[in-house]
């Protein structure tokens, strides 16, 4: 599931949980929305980390080629 389900599922269960005023519920909403955070964080470094290497990869390839 993509973060931002995650954070969209996990912001109705902690609203559910306030209307309702189950507080297990609201905590659980709560851990998912975070879930959705880390989430979304984890997937922009990674695209960081392999846009670095691609163009390492391209200054590599273009040194090679022009002694």
């Amino acid at each position: 599931m993509g973060s931002t389900a995650d954070k969209l599922k996990g912001k109705l269960k902690k609203v559910e949980g306030q209307v309702t005023g189950d507080k297990v519920r609201e905590a659980q909403g709560w851990v998912e929305e975070k879930k959705g955070d880390v989430e979304g964080a984890v997937d922009r470094v990674a695209d960081k980390v392999d846009a670095n290497i691609e163009r390492e990869r391209r200054e590599r390839e273009r040194r090679d080629n022009n002694p």
